[in-house]
């Protein structure tokens, strides 16, 4: 049964839509859990390999590369294979990527293993909102990818506190038995998604469509955006956990409950930033929603000594301000390439937000310094960086439009 639906939007019944969007967001969920899990647990891999904050984003930023570095790869393949069959194998390749992570035995080990799970993780995000494109008419996208994306809230809540209490290895361990269980069930429930294999241009083709794609003028504004949007997160992000433990006290076991409330607010937030989207436009709602995360940025990257209760009241906001502008961002991105080339696009998209989380976090962890006695200086400009990008973010979106894709070069033969 589930190898014969067509690929088309509105093709599935209303509840096996749902059925497909949760569980294209548990997939997703283990890749966020994946890329994001490395951040809460900076305390602990400085301590258990007596590395840096700066090592620490370096191995950050060789996953973010890797990610970057398979969607590129990935654009020129993606709309060439039905999406459930390459998920599936891209799936089976990240499982095997975090059971290395888990078994490293130093950190050079864990960085190689990263890298790994960067090049499959990649391209899993980008068939994800490949078959999202498909799926869902446009005017819904914004509500499913808010159901997608409170991945990054199961994450959160999930991801952090294993690591904590358990170890950093236990939460590898943990997405190796999630997304056994996650593959098992795709491969049951997906349905066929060949649809749009009927419109594929020949393989002799592929170079120049690829790179005819690149040179469209909507899709250079489109790519500029997602990554400055995705840099100017990670300027800030995979810092919190060691400057909430070396500058502000915050104990590393007490770093769960500051994870948790985030997570839990993000739950419910996502949804309804999606259907906001829907709504209003997802220009209009990125705009407010980045303008709104002025504020936690600069207080996070300025924060005064706190007691825990009080920077449990602030995270949340954090949370929901920094994610939530991915949601209508992300579902803008599906509207702007023609179906026949949408994985491509996406998959480059990918790799672009890639690797802005990649240069965010190697230039993040450059500019701070890490004093005698542990205090971590620099993450003030950090933020206004920050603020200064999200600025020119809010200001370009008004550029980037949909449909915007070439006709397809074999058309014209």
């Amino acid at each position: 049964m589930s190898q014969t639906t067509p690929t088309s939007a509105g093709a599935l019944a209303p509840a096996r839509e749902r059925i497909v969007l949760w569980l294209l967001a548990l997939t997703q969920f283990t890749v966020i859990m994946d890329f994001m899990v490395m951040m809460p647990l900076a305390p602990q891999l400085m301590r258990a390999f007596d590395i840096t904050p700066a090592a620490v984003s370096g191995a950050v930023s060789a996953y973010a590369w890797c990610a970057g570095i398979s969607g590129l790869l990935a654009s020129m393949y993606i709309d060439r294979f039905d999406r459930k069959r390459l998920l599936l194998t891209m799936f089976a390749l990240f499982t095997v990527s975090n059971l290395a992570c888990a078994l490293a035995p130093n950190f050079h080990v864990l960085v190689l293993s990263r890298a790994f799970a960067g090049l499959t993780g990649g391209v899993l995000a980008s068939i994800i909102m490949a078959i999202i494109g498909d799926l869902i008419p446009a005017e819904r996208r914004g509500a499913a990818t808010g159901i997608v994306m409170t991945s990054f809230s199961l994450a959160a809540v999930a991801g952090v506190p294993t690591g904590v209490i358990y170890g950093w290895a236990a939460p590898f361990y943990l997405l190796v038995v999630f997304s056994l269980l996650i593959w098992a069930a795709a491969w049951r429930v997906l349905p066929a998604l060949d649809g749009h294999l009927a419109r594929r241009v020949p393989l002799a083709q592929v170079l120049p469509e690829l790179l005819a794609l690149y040179r469209v003028p909507g899709h250079q504004k489109a790519f500029l955006l997602s990554g400055v949007n995705m840099l100017t997160g990670m300027l800030v992000i995979p810092f919190i956990s060691p400057v909430l433990v070396n500058n502000i006290g915050v104990q590393p076991a007490e770093i769960t409950f500051v994870y948790l409330a985030g997570g839990v607010a993000t739950l419910f937030s996502a949804r309804r930033i999606g259907r906001w989207s829907d709504r209003a436009g997802p220009q209009f709602v990125y705009r407010a929603v980045a303008l709104f995360s002025l504020l936690p940025i600069l207080f996070m990257t300025h924060m005064p000594q706190l007691p825990l209760w009080g920077v449990l009241l602030f995270f949340p906001f954090f949370m929901m301000a920094l994610s939530g502008r991915n949601i209508p961002l992300q579902a803008l991105m599906t509207t702007v390439p023609q179906p026949a080339r949408r994985g491509a696009f996406l998959s480059t998209n990918s790799a672009i937000q890639s690797v802005g989380n990649g240069v965010g976090a190697l230039l993040g962890g450059l500019l701070l310094q890490t004093e005698a006695g542990g205090h971590i200086s620099g993450y003030g400009l950090n933020g206004w960086l920050a603020v200064g990008l999200t600025l020119f973010s809010v200001i370009w979106i008004g550029r980037v439009g949909a449909g915007v894709a070439p006709a397809p070069l074999a058309a014209k033969a």
